[in-house]
């Protein structure tokens, strides 16, 4: 009797010890499964961001200029300045949260049904107000203003008011067209010139100042200007390999440079190109243990330390777009680009105005390539 119950015990261990795992695996494989389609873009989301930008786009102060003074002359105030651009604590920010705004505006009509939305904006853009815009532009010392991050959200910012069949829409990029005539002028001007890629995680980062800019002209179906972005980006890029991700993140980026490179080339390579360039520049995605971990935040008041928020964002796009391109990627990259999207996206509403005059917009390019 005594040898049974041993036995009993000892069958009840063993059963207990090889269950357990199983049981683990399975809800593993039952998260992962759910991840990547947690958050979409619906009216909830469209609303938690919008309030973002309309809380800043004519909120002056604090507010960082970024200019090359000339003169006491140029010693003016913000709305002075740039009296359609002069919210949301910096130029590049305020551009992409019109963006934003547009672009939700477009997608969910009903968020304007007062037309409260509308009216704000047709205070600000109007023919007046550019020709202040463009001339700071023209001024000797200020021709790489915003370059070239900012010049791709402002293109951004046109493609979708062009791509808007709204009678408003088309007067506002009807009004925008010689800034953005000017800044692709810019662009086809100095990609020749920049003989090595900046590879910053930051507003510097040449991978993401060309993604944009491709975006807009290809919907916008200028040829002339695909091929300087594209040619640039096949120049710059294309013999590059072994990205070390094991470097990333430095302490105040919101771009991954490896990864803003990869989805940059994924929208220049043909799909087969793509893949053996991909192969060679990031081997590590190929493999079943890829991982990232999500960069943390420490202080959200901190203007700088606040960008990992963004960091989040930017590499669930990359994520996100690199798995497009190979179906196999997709059980690793989407569960991954999920994680580093809810991580930040829960703290871009009532969150320090240090995150929250720019977070929206990386939320919202983030969900529009789901």
């Amino acid at each position: 009797m005594k040898y049974l119950l041993t036995c009993v015990m000892a069958c009840a261990v063993l059963l207990s010890c090889n269950t357990k795992p199983k049981e683990e695996k399975q809800e593993e494989t039952v998260e992962i499964k759910s991840l990547p389609s947690t958050t979409l873009l619906g009216i909830a989301e469209a609303k938690k961001i919008i309030e973002l930008p309309l809380h800043c786009i004519e909120l002056e102060y604090p507010n960082r200029l970024g200019q090359t003074l000339g003169s006491d002359e140029d010693l003016k105030s913000p709305q002075a300045l740039r009296p359609i651009f002069y919210g949301c604590y910096d130029w590049h920010s305020s551009v992409h949260g019109f963006w934003s705004i547009v672009t939700l505006m477009e997608k969910y009509p009903e968020i304007d049904a007062d037309r409260s939305i509308r009216t704000r904006l047709n205070k600000l853009i109007t023919e007046e107000n550019l020709a202040v815009e463009l001339a700071f532009f023209d001024d000797v010392n200020n021709t790489s203003f915003e370059r070239t991050y900012g010049w791709a959200w402002f293109l951004k910012l046109q493609q979708a008011l062009l791509q808007w069949e709204d009678a408003d829409a088309q007067r506002w990029a009807k009004i925008f067209q010689p800034l953005a005539d000017k800044l692709v002028g810019r662009y086809t001007e100095y990609l020749p010139k920049l003989l090595y890629p900046i590879r910053t995680g930051t507003h510097n980062n040449s991978a993401f100042g060309l993604s944009l800019p491709l975006e807009y002209a290809q919907a916008t179906g200028n040829k002339a200007f695909e091929k300087v972005i594209v040619d640039n980006a096949k120049r710059l890029y294309l013999s590059d390999k072994d990205c070390n991700l094991s470097y990333e993140p430095s302490g105040s980026d919101f771009l991954s440079p490896c990864l803003e490179e990869a989805r940059l080339m994924s929208k220049v390579l043909p799909a087969a190109e793509f893949k053996v360039w991909l192969k060679a520049f990031l081997p590590s995605i190929y493999q079943a243990d890829f991982a990232l971990e999500v960069a943390k935040v420490s202080d959200r008041t901190d203007g700088q330390l606040v960008h990992l928020d963004g960091l989040n964002f930017s590499r669930a796009t990359c994520l996100q777009d690199i798995s497009k391109t190979d179906p196999s990627l997709a059980t690793v990259l989407l569960p991954l680009a999920d994680k580093h999207f809810q991580s930040a996206f829960k703290n871009i509403s009532g969150d320090d105005y240090m995150g929250s005059h720019w977070l929206g917009s990386f939320a919202l390019y983030s969900l529009l390539h789901k």
